[in-house]
């Protein structure tokens, strides 16, 4: 059976793509007791939230071992999905709303995800370090870098990410999910970025002005 998950993720296994399915409904039941999710778009989350978090599984491959914060990742995204989509990446989903921590770690334990653990604190907070961070239009990018600066092991910053649709490599320690106009924030952070268009690979009306950015190191 197609659907929106493998339409555009048709190698991924079965076990996965359900995982990615069962969050619908989980939201679902938990939005209405802790309303984390807009309504409206409940209507359009497997597209609004799960697909836009996946774009970076897309682009990005994370290795076995590697450690990604999610900073803000306020109802679990983009962390949740991407977690599932690498189940030996370990996952630690950061946001400083503790409601929005409870549904995500609900969520997790009940798709039994082992490689996720939350964190009711702000970024700043945290007292150790990761690999890369990621995040999903919670800040603006200088901002972004700076906390992504603040837990990124200098040691792990020379490695590189591979992108999945041309093998060409980049040294990034962020990799963020943005829409609209990004020219000032662009030229305020003041870094080289990789820049791409989400609407390239999803056909989907909503991802016509979504980006993914790769801020350069």
């Amino acid at each position: 059976m197609t659907n929106i998950i493998t339409k555009y993720f048709p190698n991924l296994p079965s076990t996965q793509v359900e995982q990615l399915l069962q969050l619908q409904n989980l939201y679902a039941d938990w939005n209405e007791k802790i309303n984390v999710i807009s309504r409206k778009d409940m209507e359009h989350f497997m597209e609004r939230h799960v697909l836009h978090s996946l774009a970076i599984a897309h682009f990005a491959e994370f290795k076995k071992g590697n450690k990604v914060l999610d900073i803000g990742t306020g109802g679990g995204f983009p962390g949740i999905p991407l977690a599932i989509f690498f189940p030996e990446v370990e996952f630690f989903l950061v946001d400083s709303i503790g409601k929005k921590i409870k549904v995500v770690q609900a969520v997790a334990d009940e798709l039994g995800l082992k490689n996720v653990k939350t964190f009711h604190k702000r970024v700043e907070e945290i007292p150790f370090k990761v690999d890369y961070t990621v995040s999903r239009a919670v800040a603006v990018l200088p901002t972004l870098f700076m906390y992504s600066q603040k837990v990124v092991s200098k040691n792990k910053m020379v490695e590189k990410a591979i992108w999945r649709n041309d093998n060409s490599e980049i040294n990034s320690s962020l990799i963020c999910l943005k829409g609209g106009d990004l020219h000032q924030e662009m030229s305020d952070l003041g870094k080289k970025l990789v820049l791409k268009d989400l609407s390239e690979i999803f056909k989907e009306e909503f991802f016509e002005t979504k980006k993914m950015l790769a801020v350069q190191i």
